[in-house]
């Protein structure tokens, strides 16, 4: 078995998909080869692999996609043909697009430990294209690469991420005739809600039911026309087949890691840093605040040690915090962070940034379920005043006195379990909690 592995042919203006490219690439090495010289039959391709790197790289397009195409095929003629491609489709005349070529003559379960690894860590941390040609050379791959070449970053850690990865899961992405790229996409939206409600659960987040939205149709200039993810590859497929649209030029399934959360990394507040994506335990130490734009922002702040008893008490946790955010584009996930109180105790999970978290889901773990108020006259029902520093509260009127403030039932908006961004927010890689083997109770909003 040979692997192709591309990366970093698009552009955010200019448009163009990398798994376009790579399906491409595909399609030409299943024909028999021709010409003098040229040797046995059509290649068959086993796979094509869709590997969504970490999403918080700076240099990245929306989705940050790289392509591993595992095929029986001679290595020298798959990499003649994926060069040709990539130099043909490449939105090169973007300074930020670097694409890059990288090719291996062994099976993908073959794949060095080294290799492996630096798959795991390109979908979680930030990686120099210099570490890439390091291990291009050692381990004597055939390499290509335009610009800088950073997209042989995107292509090594595709190319190992078969060994390192597991719980793959599948798309469906129907290609538009090149002479419509740029202009509106011909979808008929009734049939694609139709679709997904007959694939769901099994096929997720192709329409946003409370933003009445196609998730699976870009708004981007590029070639796809929709996209159809799932669990099931045959689900996807038969979602895909009962869309109205435009004519399809083409159609491929993907193994991806979408949809897996293979993202995030267990960490603490003290350790965060920026360009990584965590799940994070704490303590909601803020009132949720709604800002210019519609923006909602609280303070998570980490926990101390137990008292002992198992139980866990606040602390000294000076420095211990990080701001959380609910962006405008997550809609109506907002309303359940500003439902968090002081003193609820999360599981908050995203990307940080600026060092700030950018939630894509939170599970709440603990609600503060008695709220502290200023007591009321037991005589006249007004409320009482301050008798002093430490020195409880007193009505004026009837000279009642209280200790302290009273306790009274919290009612609450929230439950405990798990909250997450609506369809039209997510990101590619982020796990949905429909697809479930979450730990607390799962809320799914549809």
């Amino acid at each position: 078995m040979t692997v192709v592995a591309l990366d970093d042919t698009d552009s955010r203006e200019r448009g163009m998909c990398t798994t376009y490219v790579a399906s491409r690439i595909a399609e030409r090495l299943c024909r028999p080869a021709t010409g003098e010289g040229a040797e046995g039959g059509a290649a068959c391709v086993r796979r094509i692999l869709l590997v969504r790197l970490n999403p918080a790289v700076e240099y990245k397009t929306r989705g940050n996609a790289a392509l591993a195409i595992h095929v029986d095929c001679d290595p020298g003629r798959a990499f003649e043909i994926a060069r040709a491609e990539l130099e043909s489709l490449a939105e090169t005349a973007d300074e930020r697009t670097n694409p890059g070529l990288v090719v291996a003559d062994h099976p993908a379960d073959a794949i060095p430990e080294s290799v492996a690894r630096f798959a795991r860590r390109a979908i979680r941390e930030h990686l120099d294209i210099d570490d890439a040609a390091a291990l291009v050379d050692r381990h004597g791959y055939r390499s290509w690469h335009a610009g800088d070449g950073r997209g042989r970053i995107g292509a090594l850690a595709a190319l190992g991420s078969w060994r390192e990865l597991e719980g793959w899961t599948y798309e469906q992405i129907a290609y538009r005739e090149p002479q419509r790229w740029g202009t509106t996409r011909d979808v008929d939206a009734e049939s694609v809600f139709a679709a997904a409600d007959r694939g769901y659960p099994e096929a997720w987040d192709t329409v946003d039911r409370g933003e009445s939205e196609t998730v699976c149709v870009p708004h981007t200039p590029g070639p796809i026309l929709y996209g159809i993810r799932g669990d099931d590859p045959e689900t996807v497929r038969r979602v895909a087949a009962g869309i109205e649209s435009e004519p399809v030029a083409s159609s491929r399934l993907f193994v991806t890691n979408q949809g897996t959360d293979v993202h995030l990394r267990e960490g603490s507040i003290a350790d965060v840093r920026d360009g990584r994506a965590y799940r994070l335990d704490g303590r909601v130490a803020s009132e949720p605040e709604t800002r210019r734009g519609g923006h909602v922002f609280f303070t998570l702040e980490g926990e101390s040690s137990s008292d002992g008893e198992g139980n866990q008490e606040r602390g000294d946790v000076d420095g211990l915090s990080i701001e959380c955010a609910a962006f405008e584009p997550t809609k109506r996930f907002r309303d359940r962070v500003r439902a968090l109180r002081v003193g609820d105790r999360i599981t908050a999970c995203g990307e940080v940034s600026d060092g700030t978290l950018k939630l894509e889901k939170f599970a709440v773990r603990d609600l503060v379920r008695i709220e502290r108020v200023t007591p009321t006259c037991s005589d006249c029902g007004r409320t009482m005043e301050s008798a002093g520093r430490n020195q409880g509260y007193r009505c004026r009127e009837c000279d009642t006195d209280a200790p302290g403030k009273a306790e009274i039932p919290l009612e609450r908006d929230l439950e405990e379990g798990w909250y997450e961004v609506p369809p039209c927010a997510r990101r590619h890689i982020a796990k949905p909690l429909v697809r479930g083997g979450f730990d607390a109770q799962t809320h799914v909003e549809r």
